[in-house]
């Protein structure tokens, strides 16, 4: 394997667990969400955030598909999928703060 390989094997892993741990918190915030089943603006505050992981797991689905010489290139051009993963992060971690409160 060469290093440009193992590099993207690293980044695909960090992907993934990046989307292990919003999973955990999208479930989180299903469950904490249950008692605030009347609350119209955290449904679709929860939707949007679902709305975007679904998106970003799609993406990050093509980059692990996506011919070696051209992952760097795709990936520098957008803002990558590992930022974007902690921004989603972060907005379920302050919804789910909100919710558990």
């Amino acid at each position: 394997m060469t290093t440009k390989e193992h590099l993207v094997e690293q980044h695909i892993r960090e992907y993934e667990s990046r989307q292990k741990h919003v999973n955990e918190l999208i479930e989180r915030a299903n469950q904490a969400s249950i008692n605030f089943a009347d609350d119209h603006d955290l449904k679709i505050e929860l939707a949007k955030v679902r709305d975007e992981h679904g998106e970003l797991v799609e993406e990050t689905e093509k980059l692990k598909k996506m011919p070696l010489e051209h992952w760097r290139e795709e990936t520098i051009q957008s803002a990558g999928p590992m930022a974007i993963w902690d921004v989603i992060a972060q907005k379920l971690e302050d919804l789910v703060e909100r919710i558990e409160k």
